[in-house]
């Protein structure tokens, strides 16, 4: 039986924390060096969420793996206030696993030659060549999606086995958006730069490398949940909220049970980071059952992670790898020695991960940890990658709520939580779960920092739109001081001539000029007046040295050089769109590796 314990907190400009990942650490580390000593309250044994690190036995292991890289200098900055010199650059190698074969990802022709085979190559090919000629005109899917970028046959070998087991919904029902708010719309500026590098400009290209805490992503949220307590704030783990009270459209007060015990926290401010679903169902009084049913509809997709200690010193070089072949459960493999080596207390020995994606409840999920670690140890032996009998030593982490699941309804149902939620007065929602936004471990943290920004300086930050407009795509920006001339000049140099304008302007120049070198020559006189002039009569009958043919030059000048420039422009504008449009496809080919890094 639970003792009940009253807790009244001061609500002297007390902001209240839901959730200790990203997000919420974030939003507690502004507001604490700003002197608001925050509440942060954590249902887990350990804070990070979904970017925690886990131990066992003196092995590390992430959650999913998270690379850190960021475009935000408000992000960087922190990162480097907060673990200074404890980060290391890491080289980037992550490769698709498919019929026993390793391909690079992005593909690559050769490569994939190599693997599939001449015929099997020839059909991707052409299937490559139809899709775009004629693509699905509108992407609702990411199967349209990869289709119009890849062609269906390429789709169906590389990314419909991986995406369904991430998912568990056909790629037919998974909205385009996902990918989409994965891959920037790559900008004409990125486009060209990519295609003429010179020195001190400002390339935006993909990481090849990344920086990462030494002992994983939870180093840097442990040192963050230190810094708010050496500042003033708190943070509660084993806090599980139970209920947020409401008076009308303010919080008042969250409800937390703990250790057997429930604890009422007051605030005057609140920021969540529990999934928007769970939120709306804790209110107190309820909120209206349409949003509840609302909240009932939107699906998350959970993963668990089958670490394994392996009496090998080295297995494969990939940070990661993504498992391809639909005869086995598990999605991707983690190597965490080649995240750092710091991971590994035995450097003879190594760590993996083998991440199985499932739904809270199902077959997997439900699995003893004692048959997943078989599970494990039989498919890491199949796939060839391991040997069954190094494995010495296994434990299992589960994560639920994982990963937003952008099916065909959730557009409707997300809007109908969104309207409700900004209805309340002192509470933001912020990161991925609390937005129902598959975002990234830095667009997490810029939703922290914006909320904290609209508490303490009373701006307005629309958090949503926060990677909805997708400008936050993973790139890496060089220093470059000619920025914004870089911009104009591109923009200038290929901007769309327009055919009649142009057309206009040569015809009036060419007219003109024809005009007055045959008035020059009048004028001139002497006994034969412009016999190399005089020989345009054979191509524009009736044109002669005189004034009667300098008018009719004028007018075939015109003709002709109107026609001549409108034609320039007609394949001038159609030559840099295809050549702009092959460095966008380049670039986006290049990108969408990104859109399987679950970090």
């Amino acid at each position: 039986m639970s003792m009940q314990l009253e807790e009244t907190d001061s609500s002297n400009g007390r902001v209240v924390v839901i959730g200790a990942g990203p997000a919420g650490l974030t939003a507690a580390y502004e507001l604490a060096k700003a002197g608001r000593n925050p509440i942060v309250l954590e249902k887990s044994h350990t804070v990070g969420g979904l970017s925690r690190t886990e131990s066992y036995k003196g092995f590390y292991f992430d959650m999913g793996g998270h690379r850190f890289f960021t475009k935000s200098k408000a992000v960087s900055d922190m990162w480097r206030e907060v673990l200074t010199d404890e980060f290391l650059q890491r080289p980037r190698l992550s490769r698709i696993f498919y019929k026993k074969r390793f391909f690079h990802y992005p593909l690559k022709p050769i490569n994939v030659l190599s693997g599939l085979g001449l015929i099997e190559s020839v059909r991707i090919f052409l299937s490559y060549v139809w899709w775009h000629l004629f693509p699905f005109r509108i992407e609702e899917t990411f199967e349209h999606w990869v289709t119009n970028r890849f062609g269906q046959r390429l789709f169906l070998n590389f990314f419909k086995t991986y995406t369904e087991k991430v998912w568990g919904i056909p790629c037919s029902e998974l909205k385009a958006e996902w990918a989409a708010q994965r891959i920037k719309d790559l900008s004409l500026k990125q486009v060209v730069l990519s295609m003429f590098r010179k020195p001190g400009t400002s390339i935006k290209t993909l990481i090849e490398q990344f920086e990462y805490p030494r002992l994983g992503p939870g180093m840097m949220w442990k040192a963050v949940a230190k810094s708010v307590e050496d500042h003033g704030g708190e943070v509660r783990i084993n806090h599980d909220v139970i209920r947020i009270c409401r008076d009308g459209n303010c919080v008042s007060s969250i409800v937390v049970a703990s250790n057997g015990c429930t604890d009422h926290i007051e605030g005057d401010e609140f920021v969540s980071t529990m999934p928007i679903t769970d939120l709306v169902k804790k209110l107190a009084p309820e909120a209206p059952q349409a949003v509840l049913d609302a909240a009932g509809e939107l699906k998350y997709r959970a993963f668990l992670t089958v670490c394994l200690i392996v009496d090998q010193q080295d297995l494969f070089d990939d940070n990661w790898i993504y498992i391809h072949d639909p005869t086995v459960k598990v999605g991707r493999i983690q190597n965490y020695k080649n995240w750092s080596p710091d991971m590994v207390p035995d450097s003879n020995k190594t760590g993996l991960g083998l991440e199985y994606f499932c739904d809270e409840g199902d077959d997997l999920w439900s699995m003893s940890d004692e048959d997943l670690i078989e599970l494990a140890k039989g498919e890491i032996h199949y796939l060839g990658l391991a040997n069954r009998s190094g494995v010495e030593d296994g434990c299992v982490f589960r994560v639920a709520k994982s990963y937003p699941v952008y099916d065909s309804d959730y557009r409707e149902h997300l809007a109908v939580l969104r309207e409700f939620v900004e209805g309340l007065d002192n509470l933001q929602t912020i990161g991925r779960n609390g937005l129902h936004r598959y975002n990234n471990q830095d667009h997490a943290m810029l939703t922290g920092m914006l909320a904290v920004s609209n508490i303490l300086e009373g701006t307005d930050h629309d958090l949503w739109n926060v990677n909805a407009d997708q400008e936050y795509h993973e790139e890496v920006e060089v220093q470059d001081n000619g920025d914004v001339l870089v911009e104009e000049a591109i923009a200038s140099t290929f901007l769309k001539i327009d055919r009649y304008s142009f057309g206009m302007a040569t015809g009036v120049t060419a007219g003109i000029g024809l005009f007055m070198a045959t008035m020059f020559l009048v004028l001139k006189g002497g006994e034969a007046v412009g016999p190399t002039l005089g020989l345009l009569r054979y191509y524009f009958p009736g044109y002669t040295v005189s004034p009667t043919g300098s008018c009719v030059g004028l007018v075939y000048g015109m003709v002709v050089g109107f026609s001549g420039g409108w034609i320039y422009a007609l394949l001038r504008n159609a030559i840099v769109f295809a050549y702009l449009r092959l460095g966008h496809r380049r670039l986006e080919r290049e990108a969408i590796r990104d859109l399987f890094d679950h970090g």
